[in-house]
């Protein structure tokens, strides 16, 4: 999304597979994009076939960035802008668009039901800031939101609505902007990393980076769940009792809504502790629990040449070139 297109859309066309309202064919693709966690900065350049150019990784300070949906976010703005050129140097980004992958408390995700939807945008956005200002802890003025339409389970229509506090993305814009870099895109990490899961029955997919904990669940195509939650500690302290008790509501709504359970489980952010957490899961779950790299790279759906970015774990990039693609 274009930085004009910030204050007039808000958060725009992530997408969870291409047939979501050809969500992606209507997105800008610009060939740098900028992934940003709480511990580190990931550039990555692709060149005009589409093919990987360039990355660089660049390690920020303890708290140099603390991601929050309310709060100020760059607590140490300098080491994070310095972190960020130093990436963007590597990369030869300069004086050009960008797809800027922000972190996930950043962005509020909710998906409702509906009987019956307006067509027009002007009475829809009134109607999901009122239905969803007291979901968010900011009020409905400050407040950017984008929303799209899916198929629902019943009779009516869902809506996939995501919104941030403008003066937040304000923050990562304005970031990018003093390098001379233009924010063409701004959406959550995860939810450009959920173009890894396959389209197939109901997958979960439980995501960890720093202290933050997605979990969605995707079926054939239709983002049903989308939770992020703040955990007690570091992902590093996360244990798979811990893990369990945060997915579970989220995996119970699901099963109670469609009357049907998990058929997969997909990690990422646990790095090599993936086997502590997998066989509570699957003792949970009934069903396979692997990580959400290694199940796309085994289906064929990542490149060769984005291996690179798969094995330092950068599921955002690696899902956000399967947009490009």
């Amino acid at each position: 999304m274009s930085s004009t297109a910030v204050s007039q859309q808000g958060i725009f066309q992530s997408g969870l597979v291409r047939r979501l309202a050809r969500w992606l064919d209507a997105m800008p693709h610009p060939p740098v994009a900028i992934e940003i966690a709480a511990d580190r900065i990931a550039v990555a350049r692709w060149n005009r076939a589409g093919s990987l150019d360039a990355f660089a990784v660049e390690e920020l300070p303890f708290e140099g960035i603390i991601p929050s949906a309310v709060e100020v976010n760059l607590a140490n703005s300098a080491a994070v802008k310095a972190a960020l050129a130093k990436a963007c140097d590597r990369v030869d980004a300069r004086q050009e668009d960008v797809a800027l992958l922000v972190p996930d408390p950043v962005i509020r995700v909710f998906v409702q039901h509906f009987e019956d939807f307006p067509r027009s945008r002007d009475e829809a956005i009134p109607l999901l800031r009122w239905k969803l200002k007291k979901s968010v802890p900011f009020e409905a003025d400050e407040t950017i939101l984008s929303y799209f339409r899916q198929p629902a389970r019943d009779a009516g229509v869902d809506i996939v609505t995501a919104l941030a506090r403008q003066r937040v993305i304000r923050e990562y814009e304005s970031l990018v902007e003093g390098l001379s870099l233009f924010p063409g895109v701004v959406l959550s990490s995860s939810l450009a990393a959920i173009a890894l899961l396959g389209d197939d029955k109901a997958m979960l997919l439980a995501r960890v980076s720093g202290s933050a904990l997605t979990t969605v669940i995707a079926r054939s195509g239709v983002l049903c769940a989308y939770r992020c939650t703040e955990l007690p500690g570091h992902g590093a302290t996360l244990t798979p009792e811990a893990l369990l008790e945060e997915i579970f509501p989220v995996a119970a709504y699901y099963q109670d809504t469609w009357q049907e359970g998990i058929c997969s489980v997909h990690l990422a952010g646990l790095g090599d502790r993936l086997a502590d957490f997998a066989r509570p899961l699957e003792e949970e779950f009934h069903c396979q629990v692997r990580s959400l790299l290694a199940s796309a790279q085994s289906d064929g759906r990542i490149k060769e040449d984005a291996r690179q970015l798969a094995d330092r774990d950068l599921e955002g990039l690696v899902g956000w070139m399967l947009h490009r693609a």
